[in-house]
């Protein structure tokens, strides 16, 4: 199979999972979209030379240099004469569901990096230390952090939601 072969499988398996793992990161579709697309260009970039085995964590970790780095990059605006089509973003509108959004946007951008590793990657404390190349004690306390202000503002879960 060529390497284009692989890349656009691996783009059309891959590519929901980032796009949610980067809506929980900076919490906006159409920003997430971006950071999305930019990654995998940078993956593309480098297809060839990113070994088989560590193509995930590759890719994790270009998608996370992006969000922490705050590039713009990826969010810059064109003026153009029509307006694009653009698809809508999923509807999961549930109250609990944004109230979770805005709690994680009120964390800062590494211990909500933090947690959605840990929790929604469910990745363990020494991948998402090495990922943020913190001390494994840090990605523990801070994420501890980030769940107790999660939890601080969020409602406790009904038997119904558990």
């Amino acid at each position: 199979m060529s390497g284009d072969a692989e890349f656009s499988e691996y783009f059309a398996a891959r590519v929901q999972r980032f796009r949610r793992v980067a809506f929980a990161l900076c919490g906006d579709w159409y920003a997430a979209e971006d950071l999305v697309q930019t990654m995998f260009v940078q993956l593309y970039r480098r297809w060839r030379r990113v070994r088989p085995g560590t193509v995930d964590a590759y890719a994790r970790r270009i998608l996370l240099n992006l969000f922490l780095a705050g590039r713009r990059g990826y969010g810059r605006e064109y003026v153009t004469s029509s307006v694009p089509e653009r698809e809508s973003p999923p509807s999961r509108d549930t109250s609990l569901r944004l109230d979770v959004e805005r709690a994680l946007a009120d964390l800062t951008p590494r211990q909500r990096a933090m947690v959605v590793l840990r929790f929604l990657e469910d990745l363990p404390v020494s991948e998402v230390a090495a990922l943020l190349g913190v001390a494994e004690g840090t990605v523990k306390s801070q994420t501890a952090r980030g769940v107790e202000a999660l939890r601080a503002v969020l409602p406790a879960p009904t038997t119904e939601e558990s």
